[in-house]
């Protein structure tokens, strides 16, 4: 059947419609009052002139149609089908920011509280968004200091050896060693948590209190004073939470620059009556730009999932879904939600700043390309959820050739370049030594999984755990900070291997991240089921690149190094009389093999008996006569 037939046959119902290229993928999604009359106007010759339209029709050899109740309905399936299916001819949000949210386990014997960006259905209770991406890593930290509730990835149920340190100096309630019970004292710093959490402060202050007169009536005046300075903390945050609502409205104000083929979006985010954070957002292959259609898909795909709407948004047009997308948007989140288009006076002058400012972007990111560091460390801190803007950035490799001669190496960034007084080599001991002797008798003897790469990537996985291992287990002896971020070189495998070295010196909480090498995706290690992809023209992406490569030069120039001695060791060694410590001791005093080559036998006699000089001497004139 023609399309044209086929789609004079869709019903005038309200729904969506799915366009589908020849290979069946889908290629538009769209909404529609009536599926009939929305689609057929796509078929008029005289929508073929634009140029979007065209190339889409141009593509079009299927049309499918989900009818629904409503347009409500409509607008939500449209969002839900977009995101899900990334059609190339639909406006994409793409950016480099993702606000996080605070996870309560509540699920767990022993809750954590952690900073995360993905929301799962496992029994852990959510709080959030936070923005600026940094409030959410505060008030985490005030309840790892105040309520003693920790945030390690570390499995809390189990007793480990030794204590975490925080535990050691009253800091944390956990991990615990064996032998240290503190489930009461642990379920009452859960149910504090939560109440604060849940924003109940009057009901924790009042249990605070009545906590507070027992510990005196019991003359335990240290616990009577620690409940009263937290009693005071938290009364202060509820005053000053106070003060900042009644400052100002809550309002989001967007706005935009536009270069077809190239579009930077501005997204404010005023909390308070105060600008608390804002977003960007880039597209650089928009074919066609539209306004209309641009705020409205923009809109949908910023709002409709979201778990917090203020009440106000400003935009620089009206559209046609406004008061569409408002009552949906208001109905979901359970306050009545404004979208407005200023036309004067403050608000207008704030909604032309935030226009400015996309055009900055623009500037930035289309012409300059070359924001600086400051600006790059703040954007991977929000990109990676990391509790502060990175200031030192230390990066691992593993080198070797089919496992021998195994190195490591670290590289370190810090305050906006490579800090190559920092370096460091790492000589494996464990992982390449006696396994690679064997690795082929093994190998023979084994079937399946245990092949040569499978055991390579062991190796690699050990390799990295005793450089990172042996580089922390240092700085902890030295009582030197740690980085503000760990990147290892690698995937998930690499990650874990690190983490592992860390969690074995009881360092919790450190930021670990890894960079995979073909996807160049980004895991932060506690979050690897939402990995960090990023435009490939974003600057954090080519920070973290520039690091990564660096760590992987360094680290291959240290192996080739190592390679290149241990032929030469092991050439000379194949002279009989001459094992390594004599090959060592005349490539320390003559330079190289070259130089012993051209020496007499009468020279080589300072340094050896006359018998194996003589040996030597023969050995290195067959061996340049069979090279040539």
């Amino acid at each position: 059947m023609d399309l044209r037939e086929k789609v004079s046959e869709f019903p005038l119902e309200p729904g969506v419609y799915l366009f589908k290229d020849a290979t069946e993928k889908i290629i538009y999604v769209g909404k529609a009052k009536s599926l009939r009359q929305r689609v057929k106007s796509y078929l008029l010759d005289s929508r073929q002139l634009d140029a979007k339209t065209g190339s889409l029709v141009r593509e079009i050899a299927e049309a499918e149609y989900i009818v629904v109740d409503n347009e409500r309905e409509a607008l939500a399936l449209e969002n839900h089908l977009i995101k899900r299916y990334k059609p190339k001819f639909n406006i994409l949000l793409r950016d480099d920011k993702t606000y996080p949210y605070i996870c309560f386990t509540a699920a767990e014997q022993f809750p954590r509280v952690f900073v995360t960006r993905r929301l799962e259905k496992n029994g852990s209770l959510y709080f959030g968004p936070y923005f600026p991406a940094g409030l959410a890593h505060r008030i985490v930290h005030f309840i790892n200091r105040y309520f003693g509730i920790p945030s390690a990835r570390m499995e809390l149920n189990r007793p480990h050896t030794r204590a975490w340190l925080e535990f050691y100096l009253s800091r944390s309630l956990g991990p615990r060693a064996a032998g240290q019970t503190l489930e009461e004292r642990y379920a009452e710093a859960a149910r504090d948590t939560r109440l604060f959490l849940e924003g109940r402060r009057r009901d924790l202050i009042k249990s605070l209190e009545e906590r507070m007169q027992r510990a005196a009536t019991d003359e335990r005046f240290e616990a009577a004073a620690g409940y009263r300075n937290l009693i005071r903390t938290v009364k202060d945050m509820e005053e000053r939470q106070k003060i900042a609502a009644a400052a100002g409205d809550d309002i989001d104000v967007l706005a935009w620059y536009a270069e077809t083929p190239q579009v930077a979006a501005n997204l404010f985010h005023v909390r308070g009556g105060r600008v608390v954070d804002r977003r960007e957002f880039y597209w650089e292959d928009l074919a066609e730009f539209e306004p209309q259609e641009f705020v409205t898909s923009l809109l949908k795909q910023i709002y409709l999932d979201a778990n917090y709407v203020p009440r106000f948004i400003h935009v620089p047009i009206e559209f046609e879904d406004s008061q569409l997308l408002e009552e949906v948007l208001s109905e979901s989140i359970g306050h009545r939600v404004e979208i407005a288009t200023p036309q004067r006076g403050v608000k207008r002058a704030f909604l032309d700043l935030v226009e400015t400012n996309a055009k900055h972007s623009f500037t930035q990111r289309f012409r300059v390309m070359k924001p600086n560091s400051q600006v790059i460390a703040e954007a991977l801190e929000a990109a990676l959820g990391l509790p502060t803007t990175p200031k030192r950035i230390e990066s691992f490799d593993i080198s070797h050739i089919q496992g021998s001669d195994t190195v490591a190496s670290m590289v370190v960034w810090e305050k906006g370049k490579m800090k190559k007084a920092d370096y460091r080599k790492f000589i494996i001991r464990g992982a390449s030594a006696e396994t690679h002797a064997n690795r082929a008798d093994a190998n023979k003897a084994t079937a399946g999984e245990n092949t040569l790469e499978a055991q390579l990537l062991r190796d690699d996985f050990a390799s990295m755990r005793e450089a990172v291992g042996r580089r922390y287990k240092r700085l902890l002896e030295e009582k030197k900070p740690l980085p503000s971020l760990i990147l290892i070189d690698g995937g998930i495998g690499q990650l874990h291997a690190a983490a592992e070295a860390l969690e074995k010196l009881n360092i919790a909480d450190q930021p670990l991240a890894s960079i995979a090498k073909k996807e160049e995706i980004l895991y932060v290690y506690g979050h690897e089921g939402e990995p960090v992809r990023l435009d490939h023209h974003s600057p954090i992406l080519h920070l973290v690149q520039q690091i990564r490569d660096e760590t992987h030069r360094f680290a291959v120039t240290f192996h080739r190094l190592r390679r290149s001695k241990h032929r030469l060791r092991t050439s000379l060694t194949d002279v009989p009389g001459i094992g390594e410590q004599t090959a060592q001791k005349l490539l320390k005093q003559f330079g190289s093999v070259a130089r012993l080559r051209q020496m007499s036998v009468e020279e080589l006699t300072a340094a050896l008996p006359r018998a194996k000089a003589e040996k030597l001497h023969e050995f290195l004139r067959e061996e340049f006569s069979t090279t040539q």
